[in-house]
């Protein structure tokens, strides 16, 4: 009768652990839509097909991405999420800079041309 009882109850409780482990992971949301996010209204409009539709670099903040990122922002490396086919008649990519920690926006602009 015990073992009756026990290993159904152990199973149940294992699916749940395994459930709960799950949602941890999931909380954290995809770079990508951390930059689209932060972005205005209009700028989320230049992206013509979907924020996936962009590339993900870990850059050093020197030259073009150095101009872009917030003063109060220390360290040397941030990762970029330049959106493709965002260019405007007289700009590049539009660029968001986010922190490494993938959370945190510190800077966006547009690059190139």
């Amino acid at each position: 009768m015990y073992k009756a009882v026990f290993i159904p109850l152990l199973i149940s409780l294992s699916i749940m652990l395994i459930g709960c482990n799950s949602v941890k992971s999931e909380d954290q949301l995809p770079i990508e839509m951390v930059a689209f996010n932060s972005l205005t209204d209009e700028e989320q409009d230049l992206i013509s097909v979907s924020p996936k539709d962009s590339i993900v670099k870990k850059e050093t903040v020197t030259g073009d991405i150095e101009s872009l990122v917030d003063d109060n922002y220390q360290k040397d490396n941030v990762y970029s999420v330049s959106f493709n086919h965002s260019q405007t008649g007289s700009s590049g990519n539009l660029v968001v800079l986010v922190d490494l920690d993938k959370k945190t926006v510190v800077g966006k602009g547009f690059i190139g041309k």
